[in-house]
C-alpha cells in the first residue's frame, strides 16, 4: 500500500507540532504499519479451525496456503488467537 495513500489521525501531546515533526511521526507510523500489515504477521495472530478433520491448524505455511485459497471449505474457520 501507498504510505501516502492513508488516512491518519495523528493525536499528539503536544500542542502545536511544525511540518517536519508531523512528517517524521506519520513515517514512524507508517514504517510500523508495514511491519504489522504483512502477510506473516496475519498468520502468526490467526489459526484454522477445521471442524471437518477436528483439526486446529497453527503452522505457518499451512495456515498461509489456506488463506490463499479462493473458496473455503465449509466448516473451516479462520479464528484470531486473541
Amino acid at each position: 500500500m501507498n504510505p501516502r495513500n492513508r488516512d491518519l489521525l495523528v493525536l499528539t501531546k503536544k500542542e502545536m507540532m511544525n511540518q517536519q515533526e508531523l512528517e517524521h511521526e506519520i513515517e514512524l507510523l507508517n514504517d510500523l504499519f508495514c511491519h504489522v500489515e504483512s502477510s506473516n504477521a496475519l498468520c502468526i495472530s490467526n489459526e484454522v479451525i477445521d471442524i471437518n478433520h477436528y483439526k486446529v491448524i497453527r503452522k505457518l505455511h499451512l495456515v498461509k496456503q489456506i488463506l490463499k485459497e479462493q473458496r473455503l471449505k465449509p466448516f473451516v474457520f479462520i479464528s484470531n488467537k486473541n
